[in-house]
């Protein structure tokens, strides 16, 4: 059976996607890859580990070939705040590293996902209720390549029959990763913060509403989209998903159900801000639904349950290795 690769394996998606595909396929079917080392406090979930700049399609094509590649989990990305202060890297690595990618997938047979995001809509979207098809002129260079990602996959599936799928994917929430450079990571800090701190200033305004999902969610919606019969879906390329729709007071009201004490406070940064602001308050996802079955686990009340009791092991547990 042939292998997977995941590019950008020790992002924020990547560390958990990795684990959940070693788990379900096996740890010798899974080849991590990044720009960088791993570190020794980073998990290695799987057998294999390979430095890889997608950029440099010659190391992309080397390890496809090598590893007998049959699927690429394309995670390697500059993330919407960090790419608005470097834009020609943004499309450097966004753009070329998925054309590189892609080419790699149809000379060696093998699927692709390519995660796009809500960041794909702009200020011209229907801002509630944001459609499956819309249209999409995102005002960030990231969204820009987004946007372009989707068109780019679309047009290796139609041209060359390249089995690309991927999801347009809200805010994600994360027990395990630190924020990365993110317009919505004040929703995984806030969370980190709450319990070591038991205050938190955020970057937005407090009634900034948009789509979050945890990212136990993201990770089955990935790996059930790459499963599905192909038979069903029409669309294939950037499915809109979500699982909640919430402000920052609001997630942080719900922390206070069970850290009675944690002060919110609000200093906003107009660069992220109006990000946020161009982007869809609440998306449709209809489509993902009845085409492959998308129904989320987690509302925000066990969303906030299952953080925090994670987060508090993992605090002791640190506490428990320092002493």
């Amino acid at each position: 059976m042939r292998r997977i690769l995941i590019t950008g394996s020790l992002g924020q998606i990547g560390s958990e996607l990795s684990l959940a595909l070693c788990e379900k396929f096996g740890f010798d079917r899974v080849i991590r890859s990044d720009i960088r080392e791993r570190q020794e406090d980073e998990i290695g979930e799987s057998k294999y580990f390979k430095l890889l700049d997608c950029t440099q399609p010659g190391q992309l094509k080397q390890v496809v070939h090598r590893y007998d590649i049959g699927i690429i989990y394309h995670l390697a990305a500059l993330l919407s705040a960090t790419a608005e202060a470097q834009p020609q890297e943004a499309w450097r690595i966004n753009m070329d590293g998925l054309c590189n990618v892609l080419e790699a997938a149809r000379h060696n047979n093998c699927a692709v996902f390519f995660p796009s995001s809500i960041g794909a809509f702009g200020p011209l979207t229907p801002r509630d209720g944001t459609p499956q098809d819309t249209i999409q002129r995102p005002s960030t260079i990231y969204g820009i390549t987004k946007v372009s990602g989707e068109l780019l996959c679309d047009y290796y599936a139609s041209q060359f029959g390249t089995d690309c799928r991927g999801l347009r994917l809200p805010g994600l929430i994360s027990a395990k990763s630190q924020p990365s450079g993110g317009t919505t990571d004040y929703a995984t800090d806030i969370f980190h913060r709450a319990i070591r701190n038991r205050r938190y200033t955020c970057y937005l305004n407090s009634e900034t509403r948009l789509d979050m999902m945890y990212m136990p969610d993201a990770i089955r919606a990935i790996i059930d989209l790459m499963q599905a019969d192909p038979s069903n879906l029409n669309h294939r390329n950037a499915f809109n998903i979500t699982s909640m729709n919430v402000t920052p007071e609001e997630i942080a009201t719900e922390i206070r159900n069970h850290i009675p004490e944690f002060v919110i406070e609000y200093k906003i940064d107009p660069i992220r801000q109006t990000i946020a602001d161009s982007w869809p308050r609440a998306v449709d996802d209809t489509i993902a639904r009845q085409e492959w079955g998308w129904k989320p686990d987690f509302d925000l009340n066990l969303m906030t349950t299952d953080m925090i009791h994670r987060l508090r092991r993992n605090l002791a547990n640190v506490d428990q290795d320092q002493n």
